[in-house]
């Protein structure tokens, strides 16, 4: 089961806008062919308020839709995928029993300001990280999430991550390729299939070299391995 994660706003109160939900809808498509032949059900969460706000209201939602899942569908394992806002959510509620890999795509993670406590990472122990950035994101800065990812490689040996080079915030230069990397992680983390040779490399690497694994252009046009 994949949870999609849209993203959204540092404080609001509103409801969320139809249309961050409508921009999760061809990565919902993408996700659910790649995971067809194996039954990969897709859904898309729909967060109560479009902030983040004081309370982290989408993790707590995300939390939320992981009992759904386990109401509904039984003991099956939960891939969190989110974007921007959604991304922190997805890292933040992976602490959730049902939940087995989490991946953060242009995660927004503020930069902790004195005395605030840091994005916490022990709860990722035990679920598989994958975190995509692009490097000339100038909404949400890469260099946070390659924090965030070196502190939780330290207890979580299953994480890694993949810079996008030139790419912005949503994705969209590189988008087939990212695509193609979000379907091999959710297949291979769901399903244990066989990740593709830079998924396993960047997993096995060690810090920097894991965590700043360059996005190959053709990722996904050849044959694994």
């Amino acid at each position: 089961m994949v949870l999609l994660l849209p993203d959204g706003e540092r404080e609001s109160r509103r409801r969320p806008s139809t249309l961050s939900y409508a921009t999760q809808l061809s990565l919902a498509r993408t996700l659910a062919r790649a995971g067809g032949e194996d039954g990969l059900a897709v859904h898309v969460v729909r967060y109560r308020r479009r902030g983040w706000n004081s309370g982290a209201d989408p993790a707590a939602d995300a939390g939320w839709a992981a009992d759904e899942v386990g109401r509904r569908y039984g003991n099956v394992p939960v891939c969190l995928v989110g974007h921007g806002m959604g991304g922190r959510a997805a890292l933040r509620a992976a602490g959730h029993t049902a939940v087995t890999s989490v991946l953060a795509m242009a995660p927004w993670l503020p930069e902790a300001t004195t005395g605030a406590e840091p994005e916490p990472v022990k709860h990722l122990a035990g679920r598989r990280v994958l975190i995509v950035h692009g490097t000339n994101d100038a909404r949400t800065d890469p260099e946070m999430s390659y924090r965030l990812a070196e502190r939780a490689k330290k207890t979580n040996r299953d994480t890694c991550r993949f810079e996008v080079h030139s790419d912005g915030h949503a994705l969209r230069q590189h988008r087939s390729e990212v695509m193609a990397l979000a379907g091999d992680f959710v297949r291979g983390s769901l399903f244990a299939r066989s990740y593709a040779r830079p998924v396993v490399d960047a997993f096995a690497a060690p810090p920097p070299l894991g965590l700043r694994m360059p996005l190959a252009a053709g990722f996904g046009r050849s044959l694994r391995h």
